[in-house]
């Protein structure tokens, strides 16, 4: 086997409609009867953070504003409660430890998770298909909580097969290889159904005519880099069914020195606003690196929500080189933001930057002018020795101006009182 495709036997398993199906198990009522909206049920321009299976099967969106729900049903609309969701994890996640060790196990959100099974088929004697459908039986013994799993030779096979086919399945488990690629993926479209495109980057690939992910797949990788940096490089792969991320890498915690910046909102952020305090934070980050002589090869972000509510994110991505280049830093810290997102009030936001490494130099593009690399290197030089000699309010971004911006209140906070 090429080592571009490695065969491994990976199970990535989504629990349906996790929140309300947690809500309906938790009252003792059908979901795939009733009516459940997990909500806040005073604000009528709120956004659902779930639907019960029913209204999906109605075609109701699980992700969608509550005045647009059906008028002609009596919607029953609950408050989230991520204690109760949290505790219904846990006790998911030991059914998993039931079949497979921990190592072999990464908990991807409160409701997915990736089992590399490979070596444990010759244990249980089975294929993977029956050993998932032995887990989703599991979960539903356990927890009442219906689960569908998708199989594949690596994590994205396996995550897109159970995203655009598992759910759509009889019992709910579907399997894909290397030989379903280009009948079962390549048509795909939007781009954005395909993990990892959000919506932000299909508008930039539809602005490319790329609108199918074969015509992704056709495209040339060293285009797509030259556009999108790492990013693009990885979208060419996945595209092509290539995925070699391990169940340990993504377990692996950063390693060697790291930096990070984090601070407690104000008031409550979305997906609208939370964008400037990302980049406010990754400018500051990305000063310290220069003064520190050093790069960065890990990305990470953690998104924390309302106290009310609870819960959060925090992931990080490893890049291809070395970089201090803000932009790139905050096209990966938006990648993670698109991905795992639940679109709730946002209270505290972190960027942090590990696995830093001595800056030898600028590492060149072969498809971009090197001058540019310079000019830019030496832009940011000049903007340090001002902030440095006249204070970090001395030069800012017109977005600094903004209401939701905190840079000024935050560096005069921090004792900068010059400008």
């Amino acid at each position: 086997m090429n080592d571009l495709y490695p065969k491994r036997n990976i199970i990535a398993i989504d629990l349906k409609s996790f929140f309300a199906s947690c809500e309906c198990v938790e009252r003792g009522i059908d979901g795939s009867s009733a009516p459940l909206v997990v909500c806040d049920p005073v604000k009528k321009g709120a956004m659902t953070l779930a639907v019960s299976p029913y209204l999906k099967n109605l075609g109701v969106k699980g992700r969608t504003r509550v005045y647009d729900l059906p008028k002609n049903i009596k919607i029953i609309k609950v408050p989230p409660r991520m204690g109760l969701y949290k505790k219904k994890s846990k006790e998911v996640i030991k059914v998993y430890e039931e079949f497979v060790a921990k190592d072999d196990m990464h908990i991807y959100s409160i409701d997915e998770v990736f089992l590399d099974v490979t070596s444990y088929l010759s244990l249980y004697q089975k294929s993977a298909s029956l050993l998932a459908e032995d887990i989703l039986k599991r979960i539903k013994e356990k927890t009442g909580l219906t689960a569908v799993a998708g199989i594949g030779p690596n994590i994205f096979l396996a995550k897109v097969c159970m995203d655009l086919e598992s759910k759509h399945s009889p019992n709910n488990i579907s399997s894909w290889s290397y030989d379903d690629v280009a009948s079962k993926l390549w048509n795909t479209q939007p781009l954005s159904k395909v993990w990892g495109i959000g919506i932000r980057m299909e508008k930039r690939l539809n602005a490319l005519q790329l609108y199918k992910i074969g015509d992704i797949a056709r495209s040339s990788r060293f285009i797509l880099k030259e556009k999108f940096g790492v990013l693009g490089e990885e979208l060419w792969y996945r595209a092509n069914g290539i995925d070699l991320t391990k169940i340990s890498d993504l377990n692996a915690p950063p390693k060697n020195e790291s930096i990070s910046h984090s601070q407690i909102l104000y008031k409550d952020y979305d997906e609208s606003n939370i964008n400037i305090i990302i980049k406010e934070m990754i400018d500051l980050l990305t000063k310290r690196l220069r003064n520190m002589k050093k790069n960065a090869l890990v990305v990470g972000l953690f998104i924390n929500y309302s106290k009310s509510i609870g819960g959060g994110f925090s992931h990080s991505i490893k890049l291809d080189k070395y970089t201090k280049d803000s932009k790139e830093i905050f096209a990966v810290c938006l990648n993670i933001f698109n991905k795992y997102y639940d679109y709730l009030p946002i209270r505290q936001v972190g960027v942090y930057l590990a696995c830093l490494s001595p800056d030898n130099g600028i590492q060149l593009n072969l498809f971009e002018p090197y001058k540019d690399a310079i000019l830019a290197e030496e832009a940011n030089q000049a903007v340090d020795l001002i902030k440095d000699k006249y204070g970090t309010n001395s030069l800012l971004k017109a977005s600094s101006l903004l209401e939701d911006s905190t840079i000024i209140a935050r560096n005069h906070k921090n004792g900068d009182e010059r400008y």
